[in-house]
């Protein structure tokens, strides 16, 4: 069993946390051909190393069995204790009468989840699953195991809909289906790698219209 470092947002921590959220997507970096054999020799499936007719290639973040511990934005500042852990995911965005002496989160200096070290992550998963998908081929159930959030229904008959998390990340717009809200949140999390633009993210391998490769890892949280 081998640990290793993952990223993941405020809003997916957070999905996490409250067990909304049991699977990743994460694309898939060096593959140079469309079609990848995902099966062994006796026809099951791999789940941590593919061929694609050179190298064997490896998931980076392990096989079954296997934890990552998260790294999220965090700080050590937050109740006037300079050795207080605090972290963005669970931090509140507006304090509660009685706490006025407690710094917004806005007045707090973030440090980026990069910079987390082992010791100060309080998030250890389990991985159950790896295997090696399109990312449009993801299916409603796996898009709501991504942590997707379904916005209130107005009256107890009317339709379903999800959160739209490439126009609005409070909810305000909406969509249909969890995969298209599964599809917003891709867009939105990797459209904002691409600072020159929305034109420079569909043009990139990763965007949604290059439905590219992507690890699929699901996993349990356990105790750290």
């Amino acid at each position: 069993m081998k640990e290793r470092p993952i990223l993941f947002s405020a809003p997916m921590v957070r999905a996490i946390l409250e067990g909304r959220k049991t699977v990743t997507r994460r694309p898939v970096k060096g593959l140079k051909t469309d079609n990848p054999v995902t099966t062994g020799a006796d026809e099951t499936p791999m789940t941590c190393c593919w061929d694609y007719g050179g190298p064997v290639m490896r998931c980076p973040y392990g096989k079954p069995g296997d934890r990552l511990w998260v790294r999220e934005t965090w700080t050590r500042a937050g109740n006037g204790d300079p050795g207080y852990l605090t972290y963005r995911a669970t931090y509140p965005d507006c304090l509660p009468p009685g706490l006025e002496n407690i710094p917004t989160a806005h007045k707090i200096r973030w440090k980026p989840s990069i910079h987390m070290f082992r010791a100060d992550s309080r998030i250890l998963l389990e991985i159950t699953d790896v295997r090696l998908e399109r990312l449009q081929d993801i299916s409603d159930e796996q898009a709501q195991a991504e942590g997707i959030i379904p916005v209130p229904k107005t009256t107890e008959d009317s339709h379903q809909f999800w959160r739209n998390y490439h126009l609005s990340g409070d909810g305000t717009f909406c969509v249909g289906t969890p995969k298209e809200s599964f599809k917003s949140l891709w867009c939105h999390v990797a459209g904002g790698s691409f600072p020159k633009g929305e034109a420079a993210y569909k043009a990139s391998p990763h965007s949604w219209d290059a439905n590219p490769w992507v690890w699929v890892v699901e996993f349990k949280q356990v105790t750290p």
